[in-house]
């Protein structure tokens, strides 16, 4: 590993602190003060995809949490764990319990996106307390706040990051130009700590599950769109209007799921890096509205 790239990651080891959830040892970056809001990552990224949008949060009055999926960045890798969107969605849920966080806001990422809905659709078998009940008041904004989700209604015919390829390079590709010209239009160090972070521990094996794992089916495709309809949650979109991963026609999909206009950003599919503030500023003003 390049000495700049350990550096880099180091820097973020440093800013968070380990915690454990549901038996898996995680990673946890949170800063700021206010109403919490969960920061879901996709693949094949983690929280440092996060580490721009975090202080922005922070100056914008709230608590931005950035949390690492099992089996991506400083988190556990095991073997056995049910990967799914749904097996992720379950520990999701105890998480944010294990974090201690009551309420929430939800910026959706890529497959953060279904993960998310997961936990916090009020259909879902994880949106229960012990007793049963509901409590759907947990989750009081859904900011699709960086707007690049991989679900079922949008992957089903085409999953963005699946098939057979090497687990980091063409999905890191995603990082570049949105016309997929190579990484050199892209600061290689941030590239390459993506990288490093994901062949951490098991050299992407667990990516590989993870994108197996993928649920496009229609039953699936209905509960996220059933769910963001019963939910009447606040929401908001950014979009990056060069993403090589979805087009126009994914960007609308999701458009009338939620029932309101995306904002689309001169960025690509991995807007946290390009347009960090148009994330935050995004988030900020719609936690004002709930």
């Amino acid at each position: 590993m390049k000495p700049q790239v350990a550096e880099a990651i180091e820097r973020h080891r440093a800013a968070g602190r380990e915690f454990e959830a549901g038996g898996v040892g995680s990673f946890v970056r949170e800063q700021g003060e206010g109403d919490p809001v969960v920061l879901m990552h996709g693949i094949p990224v983690s929280s440092y995809l996060y580490r721009k949008v975090l202080p922005l949060l922070a100056e914008r009055g709230l608590r931005g949490v950035a949390f690492d999926l099992p089996g991506l960045g400083l988190a556990e890798k095991p073997a056995g764990f049910d990967y799914s969107w749904s097996g992720l969605g379950r520990w999701t849920g105890e998480a944010i319990d294990g974090l201690g966080i009551e309420s929430c806001h939800l910026v959706l990422h890529d497959i953060g996106g279904p993960i998310g809905l997961e936990w916090g659709a009020p259909q879902s078998r994880a949106n229960q307390d012990t007793d049963g009940s509901r409590h759907a008041d947990r989750r009081r904004a859904l900011p699709a706040g960086c707007g690049a989700w991989i679900w079922a209604a949008a992957a089903r015919d085409r999953p963005a990051l699946g098939g057979d390829h090497p687990p980091a390079g063409r999905p890191l590709a995603l990082l570049s130009a949105g016309d997929r010209r190579p990484l050199r239009d892209t600061p290689r160090t941030r590239v390459d700590a993506h990288i490093a972070l994901l062949h951490r521990d098991g050299g992407g094996r667990s990516f590989r599950q993870i994108v197996q794992g993928f649920e496009l089916t229609e039953e699936k495709e209905r509960f996220y769109v059933d769910g963001l309809r019963e939910a009447g949650w606040p929401c908001s979109i950014v979009w990056g209007e060069r993403d090589p991963a979805l087009g126009a026609d994914r960007r609308r999909a999701i458009e009338e799921a939620l029932g309101v206009e995306a904002t689309v950003v001169p960025a690509k599919h991995f807007l946290q890096e390009d347009q960090a503030e148009a994330v935050a500023e995004a988030t900020a003003k719609l936690a004002s509205r709930s």
